[in-house]
C-alpha cells in the first residue's frame, strides 16, 4: 500500500470535490495549481472562476495553507474599461500591513483564491470580477454594486 501524500493540491482537490459533488479522483485530475515562476512572471492567467492573475514578482518562500495568517501589502482600485480607476484602499498608504486568515471567508473570494497560490515574497495583480468581490451589494460608498476590482498585492509573510 502506498501512503497518501498530503499538501495544498490534495486539500484544494478535496475542497473542489466537496463543493462540486465530484469524486476526489476527478477533482485531483482537474486541479492545476498556479504558482509564480520566473517563466510566469508578467503573464496573465485566468482561473475557472474568472479571477485574473498577473504575477509581477515570483516569490520564493512558503505558500499559505488554509487557516494560516497571511501578512500582505495591497492597493485596490476600481477596474473600469480595462484600466485602473479610482483607488479605494491601500495598506501602503497606512504604512501597516494587512493580516487575514486564508481560506475561511475573512476576505472576498477573489482574495482567498488569488493569494492561496502565492509564495512569500511574491507580488501579484488580481483582477476580481464582481461575483468574487462585493457583488450586487457593493461596499459602502467606496465600491459600487457589481464593480470589477483590481488589486496589487504582496505576500510579506505567513504565520501559523
Amino acid at each position: 500500500m502506498v501512503p497518501i501524500r498530503t499538501g495544498p493540491k490534495l486539500a484544494t482537490a478535496l475542497t473542489i470535490a466537496l463543493v462540486t459533488g465530484s469524486t476526489l479522483c476527478t477533482a485531483l485530475l482537474a486541479f492545476k495549481p498556479t504558482f509564480a515562476t520566473a517563466q510566469t512572471a508578467g503573464k496573465q492567467m485566468t482561473t475557472a472562476s474568472g479571477l485574473q492573475l498577473i504575477d509581477t514578482v515570483a516569490g520564493s518562500g512558503v505558500t499559505p495553507k488554509t487557516g494560516q495568517t497571511c501578512v500582505m501589502h495591497y492597493t485596490g482600485w476600481l477596474y473600469e474599461n480595462g484600466v485602473k480607476g479610482k483607488k479605494f484602499d491601500s495598506s501602503l498608504d497606512r504604512g501597516q500591513p494587512f493580516q487575514f486568515t486564508i481560506g475561511v471567508g475573512q476576505v472576498i473570494k477573489g482574495w482567498d483564491e488569488g493569494v492561496a497560490s502565492m509564495q512569500v515574497g511574491g507580488k501579484r495583480t488580481l483582477i476580481i470580477p464582481a461575483a468574487l468581490g462585493y457583488g450586487a451589494r457593493g461596499a459602502g460608498g467606496a465600491i459600487p454594486p457589481n464593480a470589477t476590482l483590481i488589486f496589487e498585492v504582496e505576500l510579506l509573510g505567513v504565520k501559523g
